[in-house]
């Protein structure tokens, strides 16, 4: 079992910035790619930034440029630094991590991001 814990989500004004940590507790061994992913009420689940063991990185079209996905595999952590944040940021956040060996994918709780205009 991989257990997830977010931290670092709040309320910040359009044009400010937020950086997200995940840190992986528990069989991380086979951990491989982690991201994040975001759900604003009434709609999907969607991928905002991953990132593999080695460092490869993919973003949503949506956050290229403004977010910044980055790992320490020594501590099993992955941030999300958020710059120029906009209203249409606001969701909850979760950390995603996938384990190659048993093909589970974990969860975190979320943190909720709030970008007010």
């Amino acid at each position: 079992q991989v257990q997830l814990v977010e931290s670092g989500g709040g309320l910040v004004q359009a044009g400010g910035s937020l950086r997200l940590s995940c840190a992986a507790s528990g069989s991380t061994f086979h951990i491989n790619d982690m991201g994040w992913y975001r759900q604003a009420p009434g709609k999907q689940r969607d991928l905002v930034a991953a990132i593999t063991r080695g460092g490869r990185t993919n973003y949503a079209d949506s956050v290229k440029g403004r977010f910044t996905i980055s790992r320490d595999n020594a501590k099993n952590t992955v941030y999300l630094q958020m710059n120029s944040l906009k209203p249409e940021d606001t969701a909850v956040y979760y950390c995603n991590a996938a384990d190659y060996y048993t093909l589970r994918n974990y969860r975190g709780q979320g943190t909720q991001v709030t970008v007010s205009s």
